[in-house]
């Protein structure tokens, strides 16, 4: 689909929905194409897939001591 720059202006939202239904929308100026509005793939992250990236010590999640406390906090 192809509309001009002021068709584009005054009806973004219904264009917005085309492309993310799949239609490609070409936005022209006095019939020469500008841009394409299209839909952006976005990959969702797979759970676990960060598995073996980084790796907590034992005691991570410990409390802290009070000297800790105060070093981090000034408390």
């Amino acid at each position: 689909m192809e509309v001009n720059i002021y068709e584009a202006t005054t009806n973004l939202p219904k264009l917005i929905e085309q492309a993310l239904a799949g239609e490609e929308v070409i936005i022209a100026d006095a019939g020469s194409p500008l841009v394409k509005l299209v839909r952006i793939e976005r990959h969702k992250p797979v759970l676990g897939s960060a598995r073996g990236t980084f790796v907590l010590k034992d005691g991570w999640d410990d409390p802290l001591t009070d000297a800790e406390m105060e070093d981090l906090f000034g408390l």
